[in-house]
């Protein structure tokens, strides 16, 4: 682990830090068809997922689209009617200026199906025959409607739960393969960028295990985005990082995914490394630790804590909080989510990324992940920062992985995670 001292002269080392005022985002083979990338020139693919309903305080004005090559646009969502594609009536407005803006800065456009509340009809949509040539030829709509340059499919799970009133099948994985392949047949599909946003380990079986081969998807999707965070948050045993790069060398228990394990898993099933995008997240999640809990009797901040679930903190403005009810008809609940600008609002960092006086910081070597405590409120948050960015950034050019993809853009305050994993992945050694 690395001193709070020793981690902000690494970043004043690394980073210039400019001097500002707190801000939140209102303030400001297949694989190889992809022409070359728009974003300083690099190689590697640098993605970034654009949640549409946030939109009115980080606008389409507020993104850096030189710095990405392909951008995707959050959600559009299965339906009951295979032949449909769930968009709200803002989305038929937002969706074509973001084409146009993404292609005014050639950036590829892309539109993700499904998330969290919208994989519902997956599973029926991709069931028979009839309904993958159903659902193909809507997804191909969708495309030529708005000019869109792939599509990205976003099943949270393939015969695994989501948001607990999925349609599930055992066969899910093997029909979704099924569809991929009928979509890449379609009429204009070929030069599509299609790819899926996938769960650390990869996707199950009929037999209810991950898949050990999943080498007939690499031949129809150009990537996969491994979704590299909540790996740990309110559902844990503990307090343990959002998104690890490394686990292996945690105690066993707490060994449960990180980056280097997802690739291992997925490349060992036969899915090539460089087909393979790294998911990076700009939040964290926040734990009611207490005090003799969180701290050793020297005052640093104790690694996997245990904490009080009856007392979930809020996160920022943007986190879900405990009105209605989701899709399923359950209650909501307040999420814990920490952008990083909401850290920088609530005075856990600096405006410059840093930690803030009076607050607890450690740096988990294994992680390569940081943790910020408030003994005054008893706020723990794990979450990622510069120096874990661009960690995960070497290791991308190390392992030879296609690139990175951000959830979501609008979470990172002036640049400060995407330049870092940036600089990382397109330095020359």
């Amino acid at each position: 682990m690395f001193s709070r001292f020793g981690l902000f002269l690494l970043a004043q080392l690394l980073w210039a830090l400019p001097t500002c005022s707190l801000v939140t985002p209102s303030h400001h083979s297949l694989s190889r068809r992809l022409s070359t990338p728009s974003n300083g020139g690099s190689n590697a693919v640098a993605v970034m997922w654009y949640a549409s309903w946030h939109s009115s305080e980080f606008t389409l004005q507020d993104v850096s689209w030189p710095k990405y090559s392909n951008v995707i646009y959050a959600f559009a969502s299965t339906t009951p009617d295979v032949n449909v594609l769930g968009l709200a009536d803002s989305d038929k407005e937002l969706l074509p200026q973001f084409v146009q803006v993404a292609h005014g800065n050639n950036v590829k456009a892309i539109v993700a199906i499904g998330g969290w509340t919208g994989s519902q009809y997956f599973s029926s949509a991709v069931a028979t025959d009839a309904n993958r040539t159903a659902f193909a030829q809507a997804a191909m709509k969708l495309v030529s409607t708005y000019n869109l340059d792939g599509v990205e499919f976003d099943w949270e799970y393939p015969n695994k739960q989501g948001i607990g009133c999925n349609v599930i099948s055992t066969n899910d994985s093997d029909n979704f393969l099924s569809f991929l392949q009928t979509l890449r047949s379609q009429d204009g599909a070929q030069n599509l960028i299609i790819s899926a946003a996938v769960s650390v380990k990869p996707f199950v079986g009929s037999d209810g295990s991950p898949m050990t081969d999943v080498s007939e998807f690499a031949k129809v999707l150009n990537y996969i985005e491994v979704m590299n965070y909540d790996v740990w948050g309110s559902w844990s045993t503990g307090v343990g990082p959002n998104a690890p790069l490394n686990d292996s060398c945690a105690p066993p228990s707490d060994q449960q995914g990180s980056a280097v394990s997802a690739v291992k898993a997925w490349s060992t099933a036969g899915f090539p490394a460089n087909q393979i995008i790294l998911g990076v997240a700009s939040y964290g999640h926040s734990f009611h630790v207490n005090q003799s809990s969180a701290l050793d009797a020297s005052g640093n901040i104790q690694l996997y804590a245990p904490f009080d679930k009856s007392q979930q903190p809020a996160g920022d403005k943007w986190d879900s909080t405990a009105d209605g009810v989701d899709v399923c008809g359950n209650p909501n609940v307040v999420g814990g989510i920490f952008d990083f600008w909401g850290l920088i609002d609530a005075g856990f960092l600096r405006c410059d990324g840093t930690v803030a006086n009076g607050i607890e910081y450690v740096f988990d070597n294994c992680s390569k992940t940081p943790y910020v405590y408030n003994s005054t409120s008893q706020v723990m948050v794990s979450y990622d920062d510069a120096a874990s960015f661009a960690a995960k950034g070497h290791y991308i050019k190390d392992a030879g992985l296609a690139g990175f993809a951000l959830w979501q853009a609008g979470g990172d305050s002036r640049d400060i995670l995407l330049d870092a994993i940036k600089l990382a992945v397109d330095c020359s050694d």
